[in-house]
């Protein structure tokens, strides 16, 4: 027998393989179920289609609630294959992030602290403290998003409004907020209505000093500041179907004249119905990226021409033309 470890001086690892799409429901339940601050949860490519689900916790975990919810998400032949462990004290949260490889989207690097070093001159640098659900930008929407952002940058108009503001709704980890402001150094708005999520955004938003970003807990637009600093030249919505579909009016009337829109979350299957929401606004698709199953659209609002802002247009031309005669 080994050396007797101190259960005080002890913290436990749990993990298990499975497809992609299972582990994004994985995460997405533990998400909702843990508190960040006890349990750390991530996902990596393995290779051949596999992703390794991890989590460490700070406590012994109640492994049958844990196999319990797991079952829910993903079935109970991989809820019976999560192997359980204990480790001996570390710093857990550094722990979860030391198998993540950093990840490449354009000019940007995710990466965790012990890459810190690794990224090019010519790069830009996001370190990511929390390991939350997809937040280290492995997941394929992510990296969608930063790729469009990329994109987005190459090509915006050099000219226009001298400080433009810009929505990442559902920030998650803050990644895409982050790269906003370390790369164009725009104000951006970063809401979630999870106050875990809020809590990782701000400490990533400091250890990337990116001071140009707010983070703020918010359920959609529901909350004055996004009113006040409307009308956006960029939103990010990173989120999923219903929401995105639920939301299309409420996004179109805070983007701006010829701003544009990314979305995401959004299994390929999916990109019709969400695009019928969003072109029924009267934004019109100009980018679309796949990976690993999953879409990002990039969508622009050639005017502010909602339906009911065309009447309101109309009324004040016919008003205008009658005082001309």
């Amino acid at each position: 027998m080994g050396p007797t470890v101190n259960i005080a001086d002890a913290s436990f690892w749990a993990s298990v393989s499975t497809s992609e799409p299972q582990a994004r429901q994985i995460l997405d339940a533990l998400a909702e179920s843990f508190d960040t601050t006890q349990v750390a949860v991530a996902a990596a490519e393995a290779g051949d289609g596999w992703w390794t689900v991890s989590l460490h916790f700070r406590e012994a975990p109640n492994q049958t609630a844990v196999r319990a919810l797991i079952g829910l998400s993903a079935g109970a032949e991989i809820a019976n294959a999560l192997v359980f462990e204990r480790i001996g004290a570390t710093d857990w949260v550094q722990a979860s992030l030391q198998g993540l490889t950093p990840v490449c989207a354009g000019r940007f690097i995710v990466h965790g602290a012990h890459d810190r070093e690794r990224v090019p001159p010519n790069r830009i640098g996001i370190e990511i403290e929390a390991a939350l659900a997809f937040g280290t930008g492995h997941h394929g929407t992510t990296r969608g998003c930063l790729m469009a952002l990329d994109r987005f940058i190459k090509r915006r108009p050099r000219s226009g409004r001298q400080n433009p503001s810009v929505l990442d709704l559902g920030t998650g980890s803050g990644v895409l907020a982050i790269a906003v402001a370390r790369a164009l150094r725009w104000p951006v708005l970063a809401s979630d209505n999870d106050a875990s999520a809020v809590r990782a955004a701000r400490a990533n938003a400091r250890l990337n000093r990116t001071g140009a970003v707010t983070v703020i807990r918010a359920d959609g637009f529901k909350t004055s500041l996004v009113r006040e600093r409307a009308p956006f030249c960029l939103i990010f919505a990173n989120i999923l179907l219903g929401p995105l579909k639920r939301m299309a009016t409420s996004v179109a009337r805070h983007v701006g004249a010829n701003g544009y829109l990314i979305l995401s979350g959004l299994l390929a299957a999916q990109e019709s119905a969400a695009l019928a929401s969003y072109r029924a606004q009267g934004l019109v698709l100009v980018h679309r990226i796949h990976l690993d199953g999953w879409v990002t659209l990039v969508l622009l609002a050639r005017s502010r021409s909602l339906p009911r802002e065309r009447g309101r247009k109309r009324v004040g031309a016919v008003a205008a033309h009658r005082r001309g005669q």
